[in-house]
């Protein structure tokens, strides 16, 4: 029992997480260079200058990939490496580093998938009112035009934005994240909005300049439900939660995505929001819905719901003692069956996990390894998931396992690992830990190895 032929096995990482921030080695500054010299904002202390130091290390990076075994690898451009400012001149410094990259990625038989945007807003586009600035769109699609005309004579696979749900919600109405604001929520969906616009024009750039004939998707957050059980009154109840918001959040999966695929805001949800709601242009929606040829889900765990007694979907707490990642996240696999199912049932595009693993607190033994077996088991069972959601009928296309080494986890700073190689930040030295050699052996037989 395997995956589809040509499925296609990755790893994932981001920009800033990994590379180095940009504005120590020539390029721009972004909010979370800004963010992390807050006080108190990032949780041991730590930033993103050097981090897993792969501005440098590159090339050591890609031949572990090709040791281990893996076909595909998702990264993000930092927008403020190519651009210092957010706009204008691009870096030729920056240029060149994903030109090399890219050239040492293909030259090892990996593909790269690239994410535009991975919430490294250039400081000086804050500065200028970010998100929350119309003209943010169109500094958007310069910018991919610049990534475009350098690029896609060797990549084909694309992705705009990565989670609108956090770099917004988290960023903009909570201040959990960069840029650390708590604005009202009729400016934090107007922000959304913007972010929108931006993923529809940079998708019309890579169309209309693309040398090599392009794939393009995008990865929001992917927020599960899973009926409590396989009753057709239990799954109905978990669809139409998954697809129902009942409170003033930005956690929706419609909100962002109905939009993307049908040209418009869910009815349901403009009539919650009411006045908060953004008034779109004359053109904006048909901006936005531009054609996709994925779905990409970051999906990390799930919520259980059934049938209540009046008939309507009741969210049922998770079980006292459920198993638990070090961020405190449930462990449900049930989620990589029912998400990827639901949303391809919605959205009807091949679906690719962009996004998928757990934190942990792990480290090197005294032989040297890294054991982790949680790891193993965690994605045993989500992948085996996955697999039944493809056997019942929902196209897959991919799986990108979250991350390829442990890095700057946001504001926890480096406190969790998500990584199948291990970084000592002291010395940078990286070592594999068991769970990618495990996970060398499912690419391997394309799912058959799994137990799950």
């Amino acid at each position: 029992m395997a995956f589809p032929e040509g499925f296609n096995w990755g790893v994932a990482t981001a920009s800033y997480q990994i590379e180095g921030s940009p504005k120590e080695v020539g390029g721009g500054a972004s909010v979370w260079d800004m963010f992390c010299r807050r006080p108190g904002k990032i949780a041991d202390g730590s930033n993103g200058d050097v981090a897993c130091d792969h501005f440098n290390r590159y090339r050591e990076d890609v031949a572990l990939m090709k040791e281990l075994g893996i076909p595909n690898y998702r990264l993000s451009l930092a927008w403020p490496r190519i651009q210092p400012s957010g706009t204008g001149q691009a870096s030729e410094k920056g240029l060149a580093f994903y030109d090399r990259l890219v050239d040492e990625l293909l030259g090892a038989g990996i593909e790269p998938w690239v994410t535009l945007y991975h919430w490294d807003t250039p400081y000086e586009l804050y500065l200028k009112g970010g998100w929350l600035n119309r003209d943010i769109a169109d500094w958007f699609a310069d910018y991919t035009q610049i990534v475009m005309d350098r690029l896609s004579d060797r990549v084909s696979r694309w992705m705009t934005l990565n989670e609108p749900q956090c770099f917004i919600g988290l960023g903009m109405q909570t201040g959990q994240h960069a840029p650390g604001d708590m604005l009202g929520f009729r400016e934090v969906l107007l922000a959304g909005h913007h972010s929108l616009l931006a993923h529809g024009k940079a998708v019309q750039v890579i169309r209309a300049s693309a040398k090599k004939p392009p794939r393009v998707g995008w990865a929001p957050v992917g927020a599960p439900k899973i009926p409590a059980t396989d009753s057709p009154e239990d799954i109905e109840a978990a669809r139409t939660a998954m697809f129902t918001t009942t409170a003033k959040t930005v956690w929706s999966n419609t909100w962002w995505n109905d939009p993307v695929f049908f040209g418009a805001y869910p009815e349901q949800e403009l009539a919650l929001f009411g006045d908060d709601a953004p008034t779109p242009r004359a053109g904006d929606l048909e901006t936005i819905a531009q054609p996709l040829d994925f779905y990409g889900a970051n999906i990390y765990n799930g919520q259980t719901v059934k049938q209540g007694e009046d008939g309507k979907p009741v969210e049922l707490a998770h079980p006292i003692g459920i198993g638990r990642t070090v961020y405190h996240w449930p462990v449900t696999p049930e989620a990589l069956y029912w998400g990827p199912r639901f949303f391809y049932e919605r959205y009807g595009k091949p679906i690719v996990i962009t996004e998928n693993g757990l934190g942990l607190s792990d480290w090197v033994a005294l032989d040297g390894g890294v054991r982790d077996p949680q790891r193993i088991d965690f994605l045993d069972r989500h992948l085996g998931a996955l697999r039944r959601a493809g056997e019942d009928g929902v196209a897959l296309d991919g799986y990108f396992q979250w991350s390829f080494m442990d890095n700057f986890e946001w504001n926890e700073g480096y406190r969790f690992r998500f990584g199948l190689v291990h970084i000592d930040y002291q010395t940078q030295k990286r070592t594999p830990k068991d769970s990618a050699y495990w996970y060398r052996d499912v690419i391997g037989s394309n799912g058959a190895a799994l137990r799950g």
